[in-house]
């Protein structure tokens, strides 16, 4: 006979295991008991040895949801225990839990919702331990009812009963409730009078209708309409000033997916898992054109609550869902800000009373040769952990400007938040401190470090240093890079090619098509592409047609001379007077920025000359190239103290193509085939310079899955492993990852 004592640590609460080990358990005739604590799950068991053994072995193999990121066992004397029992939870005043991300719904709920003999049939806030809301409703830890916003509901004896039954898969199920106990839905008007009859019923006729109606979801509300209707569409674009940016879509079911877009088998799992996000897939026709226009991708969902699955039992089998919120405003999460904020947009309101506790916006990844790419990780894996493997300070990271997300590292996990936003507008950067109050809350955590991006004029930048702690500034593309070693828990040096639209660099200018050397402590810049002014500065980022202008400008003398077609529409004085702005260096930035040459290349086809969001131009661009070009540009190399990369004579070529009237899809292919030989030869450079073959890829620019596959095929064929975002995306929604990682390190 022996006693183990056993601690648990990750996702492990709220996920069905504590029934799990007190099933096993009785199964193996142990006793004992199992406890929800502070520090994660801890288990004590006593019996043969032979059983005891087994159970620790069964441990491994936990609840599909639960997530083991560590085991401690300690055996004892045995204690005498007469029987196993699930104890209260209990406080320590030493926190360490790991929250589980919302679940979509599983099986046996879906089974249950459309069964009409049960007695949750077309209930919308049907869950169990397998699935539901966690994340956005958990108010503190540890994660038990009265600490989520279904406190205020009372469980009915049936309920209670499921609750209370460690046989039954809604054992301590936080958010069990009933159509008699739980929460309810109610449709509204924009004037927030109460629509009656059935209200998710009404709401799919109001949306096969043609209306448009914001529905209150897991993390926050959506809009939506009917994504078959051109005009309800077209409507939805007027309302939300959203011209041009591509609009998700929610299909009814798989089979839907497949009339609309070209579904493999990794995409399929990865759209029916229990994370549920966007998946970017290439596009069939079918749907308003106006969804995603002038593209050959777009972004689908499947149905992740059973509000969703019951509205498609009676609305279109395709909507348009895209995300309850203003332009550059965070999705909007409580009813009252939604009738508020969205009055103008739409006609009615799908809302509940089971309140959102923490805006939680939707995971976007596309599909590449060898995987996915993160475009937005957030609901369904956050704030799932990243083990870095380095334990020590306590260290807060805020990341960038745009598309930001911050970090908590805590015991050698790194906590990344759920999808900001950018921060130039006052409403994200109230959700991004309240997010980080959140988090100190639900990690019991207090920041040692703070680290934050070099650039003096981030909001998050002016947030850290206010904040009066120890603070360290991390350039924004060795941030990047980091990103990458810390998915990884690499502690080595590696090269580093990180190309995207901007980042402080460290002599004042803009970098964003940069050679390294990095390790977690340190970089060295070995390269980058050859600097060129930004006509009017940021204002270039939104206007491409500027850097054209400055890349024309510089190559050729007077871009008016090339007759290039993009030119007609613009205004020459205009030009000429920027034209004159560049060689007197007035308000026009050095940049050696690849998302730049992206925008002049796109402008100068007549493809984008002006987006109405980040990396327009440069997305357009992929989309034209015709894929089976292999033909390139030549471009230059200056080696120096700092070797330069030099594209213009890229741009020669592609203008020379222009006037013998080769089509922008070849040009744009022959664009990417020439960048991406470029990568490959800064690769080469940088390992006969250091003697590494690891090269990692980040930064915005690699979410353009066309240069990822050709650049990754290169290096490879070269000998290179080619280290890639997995974990996080590659653009600026991965940086604070990277930044904490260097806060661990520095110093050491």
């Amino acid at each position: 006979m022996k006693r183990a004592r056993i601690l648990l640590k990750g996702i492990v609460q709220g996920v069905g295991f504590r029934p799990f080990v007190y099933n096993l358990a009785t199964s193996l005739s142990l006793k004992g008991f199992v406890l929800n604590t502070e520090k994660g799950v801890e288990v004590e068991v006593e019996g043969e040895d032979k059983d005891v053994d087994a159970f620790i072995s069964y441990l491994d193999t936990p609840p599909p949801l639960a997530r083991i990121e560590s085991k401690e066992v300690v055996f004892l004397e045995p204690k005498g225990y007469q029987l196993f029992e699930i104890k209260f939870s209990r406080k320590t005043g030493q926190a360490f839990t790991f929250v589980s991300p919302d679940i979509a719904t599983c099986r046996d709920c879906l089974k249950e919702v459309f069964d009409p003999s049960d007695r949750r049939y077309l209930y919308p806030f049907t869950n169990c331990t397998n699935c539901g809301p966690r994340f956005t409703i958990i108010k503190g830890i540890p994660y038990d009812r009265r600490n989520t916003t279904m406190g205020v509901f009372e469980m009915c004896p049936e309920c209670r009963r499921e609750y209370e039954d460690p046989r039954d898969r809604r054992f301590h199920a936080q958010p069990n409730a009933c159509p008699l106990c739980g929460p309810r839905a109610e449709l509204v008007s924009r004037e927030g009078e109460r629509v009656p009859g059935d209200p998710l019923k009404n709401t799919g006729r109001f949306l096969r209708e043609g209306y448009i109606v914001a529905i209150k979801g897991l993390g926050g509300f959506h809009l939506a309409c009917n994504a078959w209707d051109d005009g309800a569409v077209l409507e939805l674009r007027r309302r939300k000033k959203r011209d041009h940016k591509p609009f998700a879509v929610m299909c009814r079911d798989i089979g839907v997916v497949e009339k609309i877009a070209c579904l493999d088998d990794e995409s399929g799992k990865l759209l029916e898992s229990s994370e549920a996000p966007i998946v970017i897939l290439p596009k069939k026709k079918g749907p308003s054109e106006f969804i995603s226009p002038g593209r050959k991708d777009i972004g689908v969902m499947l149905p992740y609550t059973p509000l969703h699955h019951i509205i498609f039992r009676y609305s279109p089998d395709l909507l348009v869902m895209t995300s309850g919120n203003l332009t550059d405003e965070p999705i909007v999460f409580k009813n009252e800000e939604a009738l508020e904020r969205l009055g103008n947009v739409a006609d009615f309101f799908l809302v509940h009373n089971r309140d959102i506790y923490i805006r939680c916006d939707d995971s976007v990844l596309k599909r590449w040769g060898k995987g996915f790419i993160f475009f937005r990780r957030s609901r369904g894996y956050t704030p799932r952990p990243i083990r870095i493997g380095k334990g020590g300070k306590s260290i807060l990271a805020l990341g960038g400007h745009l598309k930001n997300t911050f970090c908590v590292v805590k015991n050698g996990y790194a906590f990344l938040s759920h999808h900001i936003g950018d921060l130039d507008n006052p409403r994200a950067l109230s959700s991004f401190e309240e997010g980080i109050e959140h988090f100190k809350k639900i990690l019991d955590f207090e920041p040692e470090l703070v680290v934050c991006d070099l650039h003096p004029d981030y909001a998050s930048t002016r947030f850290a240093e206010e904040l009066g702690l120890p603070l360290l500034k991390v350039q924004h593309h060795f941030a990047h890079a980091l990103s990458c070693l810390a998915e990884r828990e690499l502690r080595e040096r590696v090269i580093a090619v990180v190309m995207d639209g901007a980042g402080y660099g460290t002599d004042g200018t803009v970098w964003g098509g940069e050679l390294l050397v990095a390790w977690p402590q340190g970089f060295k810049r070995l390269g980058h592409l050859r600097y060129i002014g930004m006509p009017g500065g940021e204002a270039a980022s939104r206007e491409g047609w500027r850097m054209a202008l400055s890349y024309l400008h510089r190559i050729f003398g007077d871009p008016f001379s090339l007759d290039l077609p993009f030119l007609k529409d613009l205004d020459e004085k205009k030009c000429r007077l920027i034209i004159k702005a560049l060689d007197l260096g007035i308000n026009s930035p050095k940049t050696s920025s690849i998302g730049r040459l992206f925008d002049a290349i796109s402008a100068i086809l007549s493809i984008r000359s002006s987006s109405t969001y980040e990396g327009q131009a440069a997305s357009e661009l992929e989309q034209v190239a015709e894929r089976g070009e292999r033909e390139s540009y030549h471009f230059s190399r200056v080696e120096g103290e700092v070797t330069i990369w030099d594209p213009d004579p890229i741009l020669e070529g592609i203008v020379e193509d222009l006037r013998r009237g080769v089509s922008p899809g070849v040009i744009s292919a022959k664009f990417h085939n020439t960048l991406s030989q470029m990568i490959l030869d800064m690769a080469l450079f940088a390992r006969d310079m250091e003697g590494i073959d690891k090269v990692c890829l980040s930064g915005g620019v690699f979410q353009n899955a066309l240069l990822l596959e050709k650049a990754t095929f290169l290096l490879e064929g070269e000998g290179f492993e080619v280290l890639l975002n997995e974990k996080v995306p590659p653009n600026d929604g991965g940086i604070s990852l990277g930044q904490a990682f260097h806060g661990l390190f520095r110093g050491d």
